[in-house]
């Protein structure tokens, strides 16, 4: 996620039309290729669409639509639990496609921008629910084709710094997301329906430039049919041991992970945060994240995954320790979302590099999506779990409830230790 030399290096041997060429000899070899800086752009430019409506969206159903808790997390678990239901079947389909992993991508890139403006319509829970569901179909199918890109555009030894460029990129987009919602709502009257609008004139700028500058779409040269991957040999993936125990540990960690809007509007309801405040709550997070996120994984690599990974659970613990305490100090907003910033830097890019340890390459994108679709299906039944815990009983209670799971469902996974540590 990080500054690297903008120069743009030649790519690799040839393994998607437009993209790949032979490397050149001297100092380009260890530049950026244009794919992944183009991509880098498309991710920026998305994120910045999509970050705008998850800041405001939290408020904007409960305060402004008037959903209950339950119906919020309904909601929220579609929207950060849809995604990754539907990435193996973009990968799938990039794969059997004969490699068009462009032409998947921005089929996903439109379909999200497309939602965008349907939010100025749907004013009840059944088609927010849909638009919802639609813009994480959309984002479900691009990430894999959109990874795939990166990696075929470079060398093995550009290969790191390639996807941290991109990651970086991607991370900027999050941060200014926000950023630029709190200004729409500070600056219109209909603040709401102004953020939706421009989120989605930016979300048609990142399918522009998707289209315009990001090269590909040609073959990988999987000619032979018997040769491409299948839906039975990914699945067949959790037959090994590794993989499918950090399948395990995914989801049961993932059913006690409080998705990030609750944390927002618990913080919000601790402080008396104004509503003109709200979408400024996820800069503080994405700000942690960015900044933890290098040393981290560093130290995943020489101390051990699985440490690091449950040590950012140990993070997420002690955030919902202090939104359970009675401190009201101005420090408390800086201190969870500093630690809920740890929590994803110490387990998002720690889980995935600990799941390719136990993935073959030629199932990789298969196999990683596995793992996101376990965790992402128990952050949707959490989602649900903690509205309607708070529902019926608030949110101390529904968080105390959600704590004593994450430390019980912890110290389970401690003992099954399957993140071996990558060699130095």
């Amino acid at each position: 996620m990080y500054v690297a030399d903008s120069r743009a290096s030649t790519p690799a041997t040839a393994s998607v039309e437009g993209t790949a060429r032979p490397p050149r000899a001297g100092r380009y070899r260890s530049t950026v290729a244009p794919t992944v800086l183009a991509l880098g752009t498309v991710s920026l430019v998305t994120d910045v669409s999509s970050e705008m409506v998850t800041a405001v969206l939290p408020l904007y159903l409960v305060a402004g639509l008037g959903l209950s808790p339950l119906g919020f997390g309904l909601l929220d678990g579609v929207y950060n639990g849809f995604s990754a239901v539907v990435r193996l079947a973009g990968g799938h389909l990039a794969d059997r496609g004969g490699g068009r992993h462009k032409w998947v991508a921005g089929a996903g890139y439109a379909l999200s921008a497309l939602c965008k403006p349907l939010l100025l319509i749907a004013h009840t829970l059944t088609p927010i629910g849909l638009v919802l569901a639609a813009d994480r179909t959309g984002k479900g199918l691009r990430t894999a084709p959109r990874d795939a890109l990166i990696s075929l555009s470079s060398t093995p030894e550009t290969r790191g710094r390639a996807f941290g460029v991109h990651r970086a990129m991607d991370t900027a987009g999050a941060l200014l997301g926000p950023l630029a919602a709190f200004l729409i709502l500070r600056a219109t009257v209909d603040g709401y329906d102004a953020v939706f609008t421009v989120s989605s004139c930016v979300a048609v700028l990142g399918v522009l430039i998707l289209v315009l500058f990001v090269p590909g779409g040609g073959r990988t040269g999987t000619a032979d049919p018997a040769a491409r991957p299948t839906l039975r040999a990914a699945l067949g993936l959790l037959s090994h041991r590794d993989l499918r125990r950090i399948t395990v540990c995914a989801l049961l960690l993932g059913l006690a992970t409080v998705s990030d809007s609750f944390v927002y509007l618990l913080l919000q309801r601790r402080l008396g945060v104004p509503d003109r405040w709200f979408a400024l709550l996820p800069l503080g997070t994405a700000a942690a994240f960015l900044l933890l996120a290098v040393p981290l994984g560093r130290l995943a690599d020489h101390w051990g995954r699985w440490r690091v990974f449950l040590a950012g659970h140990g993070a997420l613990l002690l955030a919902y320790a202090l939104l359970l305490t009675s401190w009201h100090g101005t420090a408390l907003p800086y201190a969870v979302l500093a630690l809920h910033g740890t929590f994803y830097a110490a387990t998002d890019g720690v889980l995935m590099a600990a799941a390719s340890d136990s993935v073959p390459e030629a199932l990789r994108s298969s196999g990683l999506a596995l793992v996101q679709t376990g965790q992402a299906g128990a952050r949707f039944a959490c989602s649900l779990g903690f509205g309607a815990a708070w529902t019926l009983w608030g949110d101390r209670t529904a968080l105390s409830v959600s704590a004593v799971v994450l430390a019980v469902c912890a110290a389970y996974a401690l003992t099954l230790r399957p993140f071996r540590k990558a060699p130095s």
